[in-house]
């Protein structure tokens, strides 16, 4: 009661204590914490260009009443543009219950504090499209000014976390490049300095091989001479094998009259001990003579 009399007895002589207002040549003001319907925000001066809506469908989906359509956006060649060619609410159905804020992950559907939104016609004329929901990011700041700059101070946070990450990306990515072209050329040197002792030992083995010409035509005219062919071609007598025999001499004709000698000397040849076999002097072939007085030829 006390609360009561004190307005009621200030309203007199305090305008802000009135408790009515002459609606609509006087209008009420609104508090920034209000909300009534939502609308979407953009950046820059170009509404479809600077749109922060990218038509992800989250706020589709999390709508209680389904009051929200979104349509993605093509290009001319039927691939999808992060953004919507359709967004439509419809403001008979919405209960305001900003749950659409709530899920949008890029602060770009927020809520309106305007009320005057009447029409004669109950449906047409509350479904607002995307021309008509687009509102600058400085209206935004006019009717919420610290949720506004909240809401600015974030979005500065992840561009900024963003941007460090896309630095730290390029590092990377600088320092892998740079890797890769210390191992290239570390590769290179390898290859080159391999090809470089193949071709040092090439050229030891040309010089080595020059160097050794005169004396393989020294030794050639040596080797072709009939002299080293002949000691060529007889081979060396192994260690254990036997002497070779003498070329036996055919006997001569022995005449008539000397049969009688060759008789009395054939019990000298008998009486001569046997040589062994494998010796180096041959045994003499024994000439035996018959009764026709000639001498037989050995065998």
């Amino acid at each position: 009661m006390g609360v009561t009399a004190k307005n009621f007895f200030q309203s007199y002589y305090k305008k802000d204590r009135l408790p009515t207002v002459e609606y609509p040549e006087e209008k009420s003001t609104v508090n920034q914490y209000s909300r009534n319907f939502p609308f979407l925000l953009y950046d820059g001066d170009d509404p479809i260009e600077g749109m922060r809506c990218i038509a992800c469908t989250l706020c589709e989906l999390a709508c209680p009443p389904a009051c929200i359509y979104i349509i993605k956006d093509k290009d001319e060649n039927g691939k999808p543009i992060k953004r919507p060619v359709v967004f439509d609410i419809d403001l008979s159905v919405c209960m305001s219950c900003q749950l659409c804020v709530e899920a949008c992950p890029y602060e770009a559907i927020r809520m309106d504090s305007e009320f005057e939104l009447s029409t004669a016609n109950r449906f047409e004329g509350l479904m607002v499209n995307r021309e008509e929901l687009l509102k600058s990011n400085e209206y935004y700041h006019e009717i919420h000014p610290i949720e506004a700059q909240v809401t600015d101070d974030r979005m500065a946070a992840k561009a900024a976390e963003a941007a460090a990450k896309q630095k730290e990306r390029e590092e990377r990515a600088r320092l892998a490049a740079e890797a890769k072209k210390a191992a290239e050329e570390k590769k290179a040197a390898e290859e080159a300095a391999t090809a470089q002792a193949a071709e040092s030992t090439e050229a030891t083995v040309a010089e080595t091989a020059e160097a050794t010409e005169p004396e393989v035509e020294k030794i050639a005219p040596v080797a072709e001479s009939p002299q080293a062919e002949e000691q060529q071609e007889v081979p060396a007598a192994p260690e254990t094998a036997e002497a070779p025999k003498p070329v036996e001499e055919p006997p001569q004709a022995v005449e008539v009259n000397e049969v009688p000698q060759a008789k009395e000397a054939a019990p000298n040849l008998e009486e001569q001990p046997k040589k062994p076999e494998g010796s180096a002097e041959a045994e003499e072939p024994r000439v035996e003579s018959d009764n026709s007085g000639e001498p037989e030829k050995p065998e």
